[in-house]
């Protein structure tokens, strides 16, 4: 009997051990040692230790509850922080995709008129000053915006003359432009609207610098090999809407059709050349009013004859030479108008580049006939912006610090058209140049 109570007390020992180790409610866990010594079953002593061991049972499942509850706030706390900086970092996720582009330019010019109407000669200061936002919307679309300076709207300067005692200069919307570049054709760019010049320029007879085209064009890369690319452009853009006046309708828009093909060769690793060609014509640019009347081209001006129109193609081309002392470069185009009323239709530049003693060099020689390229749209510098001009172009600028460079422009031009009597105008013209970009 006494060794069937001991086994009985064993069990029912063992009973109270495997109740314990499992999760149980304290005060159930009390009750049944309670009843284990009432009933005989355990010893005073034995029911002292095992109330010893529920006891720090107890205080150990208490203190286990508390870290969890810590654990859980911890986590709860980590996990909002996580998502206000989430919503934060959505909030400002368009500031780390945009970038701040521009800079500042002060210049002394000084223009010598020999011969020009009124014979008059220029010395001013002027500045120029363009900020630009450039931003990825998403990874297929990005935009474009860009203000600058300009005494006007007009299209060829963002040249602001320091004079008028001291008042607020202008500012313009310069450009303002979506590109949309689809992952499904990589090197595709659709862009609408005020944007950068979207053609391959090796000169600028045709294009001043400064000119924002306005419209929508598409333009592409496609790489031949290891080392040929293909390159391409082409657009529409709206010059004036509506030109003649016979209702509003897109047919009688003064439009500007732009197409351009070209290469890059990587012949050597020290030898490359790009060759291309362009053509650039115009729908109603004969400028007829609702009467029929017949009135001055907006585009035929400064030296073409008046009511000229336009149709230019033009061959570019350039080759890089490296591996020599000073890296070279020789760039030229061609361009003649199709549709010029008389013989004077061609124009060409040849130049060359380089870089000697930290000094970036650029000189060209040009030769625009009369109705060669747009009056309006032309090199605003050269010549006062004539066509009918020759002459040679030579540029030299130095950085004297990161991001500033001092500079020299040059023009030496004869011009015939800008007086109505006197041909072989001379008309020289020096630009000195503080520039700081950012």
């Amino acid at each position: 009997m006494r060794l069937a109570s001991t086994k009985t007390a064993a069990a029912l020992c063992g009973g109270l051990l495997l109740a314990m180790s499992v999760p149980a409610s304290a005060a159930v866990d009390a009750k049944l040692l309670d009843m284990l010594k009432a009933n005989g079953s355990i010893s005073q002593a034995q029911y002292a230790e095992l109330q010893a061991e529920l006891a720090r049972d107890q205080k150990d499942q208490q203190i286990a509850r508390q870290a969890q509850q810590e654990t859980n706030e911890q986590i709860a706390a980590t996990a909002k922080k996580t998502n206000e900086l989430s919503t934060f970092d959505q909030k400002l996720a368009w500031a780390a995709k945009t970038q701040f582009k521009g800079d500042v330019r002060f210049r002394q010019e000084t223009v010598k008129n020999d011969g020009v109407s009124n014979n008059k000669d220029q010395d001013r200061q002027r500045i120029r000053v363009r900020l630009g936002a450039y931003s990825e919307i998403n990874p297929q679309v990005d935009t474009g915006i860009r203000i600058a300076t300009g005494n006007n709207d007009d299209a060829r300067s963002t040249n602001q003359s320091l004079d008028g005692y001291f008042d607020k200069k202008s500012i313009w919307l310069d450009q303002g432009y979506v590109d949309y570049h689809p992952d499904f054709l990589k090197n595709l760019h659709i862009v609408g609207g005020k944007m950068p010049q979207q053609w391959v320029s090796m000169g600028d007879i045709i294009w001043d610098s400064d000119i924002s085209p306005e419209g929508l064009a598409l333009t592409y890369k496609y790489p031949l090999g290891a080392s040929t690319e293909l390159f391409g452009s082409a657009g529409h853009y709206t010059l004036k809407d509506n030109v003649d006046g016979e209702g509003v309708q897109f047919k009688h828009d003064l439009r500007l059709y732009a197409g351009q093909l070209g290469a890059r060769f990587a012949i050597t690793d020290n030898l490359k050349l790009t060759l291309g060609g362009s053509v650039y014509g115009y729908d109603n640019d004969d400028d007829i009013t609702a009467g029929g009347t017949t009135t001055p081209s907006i585009l035929a001006t400064n030296g073409n004859t008046p009511n000229e129109q336009f149709k230019l193609y033009e061959g570019f081309g350039q080759i890089d030479i490296g591996g020599l002392p000073m890296p070279l470069s020789l760039y030229g185009q061609y361009v003649t108008n199709k549709d010029a009323s008389n013989d004077q239709d061609a124009a060409w530049l040849t130049g060359v580049k380089t870089k000697l003693y930290g000094f970036a060099v650029d000189y060209n020689y040009r030769d625009v006939q009369r109705n060669a390229v747009v009056g309006a749209f032309t090199d605003s510098d050269f010549a006062n912006g004539f066509t009918g001009s020759r002459g040679s172009k030579l540029k030299v600028s130095y950085e004297i610090d990161k991001n500033f460079a001092l500079g020299a422009t040059y023009f030496m031009a004869k011009s015939d058209f800008t007086n109505a009597t006197i041909r072989d105008s001379d008309i020289k013209t020096l630009q000195l140049d503080a520039e700081a970009k950012f």
